[in-house]
């Protein structure tokens, strides 16, 4: 199986006469990177058990009541790319359309949506059902958490915001509405339940999303940036990802949604314009568990440091990377470098504690990180260091070891 974000994507040959219907993932739009887009399929003919449990209202009054605030959002892409027709080489520049979903938050224009619906896009339009088609201005952007907020004229529209719920309270098993615009097929709702909790996906620029819902009502291609609701109707994440079997691109039943709590932290941030950017550390870690017994570590757990990226908080504070390679059962390692064991006090037991605890921060804070450091002949010292972390880059350095 394999993850993707998925939408339609409609382009041409600029000046060449010809068109070619793709589905593209999301961050071959811009740059290669592959990303994922999430959306939703047409409801079934009957509610699912789950609809039918809930005590909340029924899947058809959470239609009725929401899917007037989710809007239709259209960008129009101009992807570079190496021309086969140009006999001198050079790029030739290919335009098209990728469409998505979005939320409307606030009723002077706001809307939420994923970062890689509009990413790279030279213009967005957001229209709703009957309704005409709007310019709308991408004023917030957080790649790392795939989050955007575009703003709107409210002029000779009458808008319809959602309310956010606690995407915190959510558990597995809770009744879930999805409500989007999967190819093209404009306010579709499909129902499920939540069927895990604290998932981790992959986000555009390559960090990793946190505390993210998986749930099995259908999404497909076309309904990224849509709301994933609760039983009171309430917004409780923004569909952003799905998994694919085989060569497929459509829904086989997992999904992905980033909380909503995530948005909610920084919706007032994007709102007054510019890029988000998290706090960043400026390493890479491994896990430290069973799987690396035979390196004689001196803790059961926390974050082995693999690599340091030059000129980072890490490096300033000076942290080391692992200089020496080992072969274990998760293959060739970095040994030798330190073990991060707490931040603030606070027990780090894996490289995913250490990069939620750094996602939770916000660049130019100060913390001290307590580690272990190996001072030859299988000994190590305790050490703290204060460390003043940095912003995130625009891309993870080294996306294959879990970044801090």
């Amino acid at each position: 199986m394999k993850r993707m974000f998925a939408i339609p994507f409609v382009s041409a040959l600029i000046g060449g006469g010809v068109v070619v219907a793709v589905i593209a993932a999301a961050g071959d739009l811009g740059g290669g990177s592959q990303t994922t887009v999430t959306t939703v399929q047409a409801a079934p003919a009957a509610p699912s058990n789950a609809s039918q449990i809930t005590k909340g209202l029924t899947p058809h009054e959470v239609y009725v009541r929401d899917a007037p605030g989710v809007a239709f959002v259209t960008s129009t892409i101009v992807q570079k790319s190496e021309s086969p027709f140009n006999l001198f080489g050079g790029e030739s520049q290919r335009q098209g359309q990728a469409t998505g979903s979005g939320i409307v938050i606030s009723a002077n224009g706001t809307i939420l949506t994923n970062y890689h619906v509009v990413e790279n896009a030279i213009k967005v339009t957001v229209s709703f059902e009957k309704g005409k088609a709007v310019e709308a201005q991408v004023v917030g952007r957080d790649p790392s958490n795939d989050l955007a907020v575009l703003k709107i004229p409210t002029d000779g529209l009458t808008l319809h915001p959602l309310t956010l719920g606690d995407s915190s309270a959510v558990t597995v098993g809770d009744p879930v509405y999805a409500i989007g615009n999967p190819f093209d097929l404009e306010r579709t709702l499909t129902t499920g339940v939540i069927s895990a909790l604290q998932r981790q996906i992959t986000a555009p620029n390559g960090f990793t999303i946190d505390n993210v819902l998986q749930t099995d009502a259908p999404i497909n291609p076309g309904n990224s940036g849509g709301p994933l609701l609760n039983a009171a109707g309430q917004v409780i994440g923004i569909n952003s990802q799905i998994e694919t079997g085989g060569s497929g691109g459509g829904s086989v039943g997992i999904g992905f949604a980033v909380p909503i709590n995530t948005a909610k932290s920084e919706i007032a941030q994007l709102e007054k314009g510019g890029t988000v950017r998290g706090a960043y550390l400026g390493l890479t870690s491994l896990t430290i568990d069973g799987s690396l017994s035979a390196l004689n570590l001196p803790v059961k757990q926390g974050a082995l440091v693999q690599s340091v990226q030059k000129g980072t908080a890490a490096a300033k504070a000076g942290i080391r990377g692992g200089s020496v390679t080992s072969n274990t059962e998760n293959g060739q390692i970095a040994v030798g470098g330190d073990i991060i064991v707490a931040i603030d006090g606070k027990a780090v037991a894996s490289s995913e504690d250490l990069a939620n605890d750094i996602a939770a921060k916000k660049p130019g804070d100060k913390v001290t990180i307590e580690l272990r450091r190996a001072t030859g002949n299988g000994n190590y010292e305790k050490k703290t260091v204060p460390v003043t972390l940095g912003s995130r880059p625009n891309s993870v350095p080294n996306p294959s070891t879990p970044e801090g």
